[in-house]
């Protein structure tokens, strides 16, 4: 008999979850309409793997374009006049994200049961981050709802758009370095101990360095292959714990910043996104002091959080935001200077999108000079790498050779 996940709300206004064998959805539904439940979802899942969808379901966020997609049909359903209500309902029967659609569900019961929509979706980090919700909040104050929904599917469209452009940026480098360590891997493991074998059938006891320290590495590998995924999981715990600490946190994000290239793309990105993520908050009516605080949270790196951190402090005071970004040496002078003058004319949120439009185009035309250097740097790389190994086999044979003329 089938297996069917549901969640629904109870008399008391209790999400909750559970599973059901029925011959049908509707055979469920039926069967929870008796209880007087208010349904949310109900999907047909294999038997035998309800805990694992479970386990999996706890981990999983709603996809960052499924979010944009929602924005911007919630926006524009809003425009057309249909109640919030209608639109929840819409937006959940047609939405194909699971967690996203029983969200949706809970959120559509608590809205009718006199909720606000801040309140409902504020329940779900999982879908909603702080600065969704807080604009969510500013538009429901203002009546500007659709607006506002236009503007976060705008600020992920952008978001979403940097993060495929990292991501084809480093798509080349890093199936060239796969290969390359398949290549390593094949050799070290294969083909050098059978050339050891040659080499003492035809006598050479005496080999170059190069082929030495080879053959050395090779023999090594191969009788210790177990030391090489302790020591990268190893690597990677521990790494994963020093970052769990606020110190280790601050440590490791300081060292991506002063990274050759890395640490310029990172900076200017970090600076993007603070600058669009302000930018937009202050704009959808969000106050100065909890728009620095959601940003400090979005930051993405502890050591610009910090600086933003500070310039929340400073504001709080009296005093103006773009005197500890300045003081900082994170941010440069332009971007401090424009915040200023922002600050002074009233125009601060038009400055921060300027900005981050800015750094976007740098972060893009930076990607694209290092993309173009990137191939050959690889090619000579492996070209090298090969070159050496090459030498290393055919050196003795040579000197062999050579000995017999």
């Amino acid at each position: 008999m089938p297996v069917f996940r549901y969640s629904a709300i109870d008399q008391g206004g209790r999400p909750f979850a559970g599973t059901l064998d029925a011959e049908n959805s509707e055979a469920v539904r039926s069967l929870l309409a008796q209880k007087r439940y208010h349904i949310v979802n109900i999907d047909e899942v294999a038997a035998g793997n309800t805990q694992v969808a479970d386990f999996m379901k706890s981990f999983s966020r709603v996809k960052l374009s499924e979010l944009v997609v929602f924005s911007r049909q919630f926006a524009t359903m809003i425009d057309a006049g249909l109640s919030v209500l209608k639109c929840l309902d819409i937006l959940q029967r047609q939405t194909k994200d699971p967690v996203l659609k029983e969200a949706l569900g809970i959120i559509r019961h608590d809205v009718h049961s006199g909720a606000s929509l801040t309140e409902a979706m504020a329940k779900h980090p999982r879908c909603f981050s702080k600065l969704y919700v807080n604009m969510i909040r500013s538009a429901e104050a203002g009546g500007i709802l659709d607006q506002v929904l236009d503007r976060l599917a705008t600020f992920m469209e952008n978001d979403l758009e940097m993060r495929n452009k990292v991501r084809s940026a480093m798509m080349y480098p890093t199936v060239v370095m796969v290969f390359a360590i398949l290549v390593m891997g094949v050799m070290m493991w294969w083909v050098l101990p059978q050339f050891q074998k040659i080499f003492m059938d035809m006598g050479i006891t005496k080999l170059p360095m190069s082929t030495a320290i080879m053959l050395g590495l090779a023999m090594y590998s191969k009788k210790y292959w177990f030391g090489i995924p302790i020591t990268v999981i190893g690597v990677i715990v521990g790494l994963t714990l020093y970052r769990r600490t606020q110190s280790g946190a601050l440590h490791l994000d300081e060292i991506k910043l002063k990274m050759p290239l890395v640490g310029d793309i990172l900076i200017k990105l970090a600076i993007s996104r603070f600058a669009r993520t302000f930018g937009t908050l202050i704009s959808s009516g969000v106050p100065v002091l909890r728009a620095l605080e959601i940003t400090t949270d979005t930051a993405g790196n502890m050591a610009v959080a910090q600086v933003i951190e500070r310039s929340r402090m400073s504001v709080k005071e009296g005093e103006k935001i773009s005197d500890p970004l300045q003081n900082s040496q994170l941010f440069p002078v332009m971007v401090t200077q424009m915040i200023s003058v922002g600050e002074e004319t009233g125009r601060l949120d038009q400055m921060l999108i300027k900005i981050s439009d800015f750094y976007d185009a740098e972060v893009d035309s930076t990607l694209k000079g290092i993309a173009s250097l990137i191939e050959p740097v690889m090619i000579v790389g492996l070209g090298v790498m090969v070159g050496f190994i090459a030498i290393s086999v055919i050196t003795p044979i040579y000197t062999l050779v050579g000995g017999i003329k």
